[in-house]
């Protein structure tokens, strides 16, 4: 029954160590706990000496704790402490509250985002699952559900209370909190009882006759009186309970009928079934060197946490000699001091007995005493002040260390990202740049020289490196841009040639339509040649035969001059392609091959106009056949 919380805010001693678990667990069926496990912050004391009890309102000037029932015995109505309108508290609510949904398997589609403001039909599902945990055989009513919830958790111990018009509203914002806490708080208290119904009974030797007892009049007896004690002395200040626990679970082994030697025995056999259970499994693996390789590392670890705890007590330890020296000095100085008033007493005792006193003695007395009063007033407060001063430094120390905590995982976080942590990563360069949660002053120095230097060089030489990098980068961007200038002259060479090989299509194509047109002129020639001769073959027949042979030759000669024209025309046309094509894949090239074309199209204008001297002379053979035959 003790309420201080696993975590004290306070690094001074405590005044009993609380080394023990309470016994309520301990009994054979544990008592729910009406107020569950709840996320709520501890609050902090406002004073040295005792702090708020949850049954009350605070402590009396006597040093007793106020009970929560008022001077009539009426139950005050009770606040809900949880900061259930705090954003973050209500998103770690309800992933809590996901998390158990998914892990035990809720029928049914269930996110975050669907517990930000779920519907009145969901939240019904929803507690209609949870409650099943502890009635299996439970169901939903159809009537009055909004009557019959807050009746229900009422009925477990909810110790605050939900409105009836909350649950016409449920995925409304200011009533979704409430219903949240309370959805919470049946949560843990079904964690609890499944904790408590695997945990299965303490004591195994006794009959089943004998289960019921433990929900009899015997066992409640013992119970109830266990909880008054306690909570008498609880209410008197005490924060151990360790005589009360020991007698009641006396109580329990004479009710229960436990043989000690037996459960003694029965555990040492179950201990060693477990290790031969363990051998087994561990034999029957087909990789036992993969095991083996595994418990290696899980020893390792488990060695490190050792040393890093021994570190730890170390340090602890030094701390508490320190404390110890000065306590022992103030506890001589305490003794010498204790002597000298011993001594002062004795002769202010000697004085008073060898002297009478007079009234204003007496008066005088007095007056120093009420003096000495006052002072002692004085010092007591100033000592009450000068602890709430030590106990706010304690709450700001323990605040910092949280801060420097959150920093420490900071860093080592980065180093992870950076790489530098674990002193195997890739640029920890063999050195530990990682940060432990210890305290000690030599700690500190010996972390300034393991990890500000070895940083202090990385940082020079990656400085170094960027440096590098950037003279790098700047040639290259020279390099880049004097290629780009070199593109563009080339690309406006590459539009002087294009130009110039358009200009020479234009010419090759003008070259080709007055050949199509002489050839035209040639063919109505050569017709009306033949057409002048068939009118004069019935005259001459003699030289027709002459004229039709030399005809047939000059036709023959013709057509061989036109496939050798139009074959040279392909190949002109093929050989321009190429020289475009290759002009624009490599400029070089493209001036050699249009030199080179230039030059063949040079010698093609050669052919050319011998062609044309062949067909003059043709002409001319035609002429002068045509006056041979007008001559006949």
């Amino acid at each position: 029954m003790s309420r201080r919380p696993s975590s004290r805010y306070s690094e001074m001693p405590m005044r009993v160590t609380d080394s023990r678990m309470s016994l309520i667990n301990a009994t054979p069926q544990n008592k729910d706990n009406v107020f569950g496990k709840l996320n709520i912050p501890k609050p902090h004391s406002t004073t040295s000496e005792r702090r708020t009890s949850f049954f009350g309102k605070g402590i009396g000037a006597g040093g007793q704790r106020n009970s929560m029932f008022g001077a009539y015995g009426g139950p005050e109505k009770m606040k809900d402490p949880r900061p259930l309108h705090d954003k973050a508290f209500v998103q770690q609510c309800i992933k809590q509250l996901c998390e158990f949904l998914v892990e035990r398997g809720f029928p049914g589609s269930i996110t975050v985002k669907a517990l930000q403001s779920p519907s009145t039909k969901e939240f019904l599902k929803i507690f209609e699952f949870v409650y099943s945990f502890l009635e299996p055989s439970f169901q939903m009513p159809t009537a009055k559900v909004e009557e019959e919830i807050p009746r229900m958790l009422k009925d477990l111990g909810y110790p605050f209370a939900l409105s009836k018009s909350s649950m016409y509203s449920i995925g409304a914002p200011h009533t979704w909190p409430q219903a949240l806490g309370a959805l919470i708080w049946l949560i843990d208290t079904v964690k609890l009882f499944s904790g408590v119904r695997e945990q299965g009974l303490l004591f195994s030797d006794f009959s089943d006759e004998l289960c019921d007892l433990e929900g009899g009049a015997e066992y409640n007896k013992l119970f109830m009186e266990y909880c008054s004690d306690t909570y008498n002395k609880f209410m008197q200040g005490a924060d151990t309970f360790e005589d009360e626990d020991e007698d009641y679970l006396n109580k329990l082994k004479k009710l229960y009928n436990v043989d000690e030697a037996l459960l003694k025995s029965q555990q040492e056999k179950h201990a060693m079934l477990m290790e031969h259970v363990e051998r087994l499994e561990r034999e029957s693996q087909t990789d036992r060197l993969a095991g083996k390789r595994t418990e290696k590392l899980r020893l390792q670890a488990d060695l490190q946490k050792l040393q890093n705890y021994r570190c730890t007590l170390e340090a602890h330890k030094t701390g508490l000699e320190n404390k110890a020296a000065g306590l022992s000095e103030e506890l001589e100085a305490a003794e010498m001091q204790l002597d000298g008033l011993k001594q002062e007493r004795t002769r202010l005792q000697l004085i008073l007995e060898n002297q009478k006193f007079t009234p204003a003695d007496i008066e005088r007395i007095n007056r120093e005493r009420n003096e000495l009063q006052q002072t002692v007033q004085s010092l007591n407060q100033s000592l009450e002040e000068a602890e709430q001063l030590v106990w706010n430094e304690e709450v700001n120390l323990s605040k910092t260390k949280e801060k420097a905590e959150l920093k420490v995982a900071e860093y080592n976080k980065l180093g992870r990202k950076l790489k530098l942590i674990p002193q195997s990563a890739e640029n920890a360069c063999g050195h530990d740049f990682e940060i432990r949660t210890d305290y000690s002053a030599t700690t500190i120095t010996q972390y300034k020289t393991q990890i500000q230097n070895p940083l202090k060089n990385m940082i020079v030489d990656v400085e170094d490196e960027y440096s590098r990098l950037t003279n790098v980068k700047l040639s290259l961007e020279e390099t880049v841009e004097q290629v780009k200038s070199n593109i563009l002259d080339k690309q406006n060479d590459i539009k002087h040639l294009k130009e110039q090989i358009r200009r020479v299509d234009q010419q090759l194509e003008h070259d080709m339509q007055e050949m199509v047109q002489e050839e035209e002129k040639w063919v109505a020639e050569v017709d009306s040649a033949e057409t002048h001769k068939k009118r004069l073959e019935k005259n001459v027949k003699q030289g027709c035969e002459e004229a039709e042979e030399e005809l047939k030759a000059a036709q023959q000669q013709y057509h061989v001059v036109v496939q050798e024209t139009n074959e040279e025309n392909r190949m002109v046309f093929k050989n321009l392609t190429d020289v475009f094509t290759s002009a624009v894949n490599h400029l070089c090239a493209v001036e050699k091959h249009c030199s080179e074309q230039l030059k063949r199209f040079d010698k093609l204008k050669e052919v050319v106009h011998e062609d044309e001297a062949d067909m003059k002379q043709l002409t001319d053979l035609v002429d002068n056949f045509v006056k041979k035959v007008n001559r006949f």
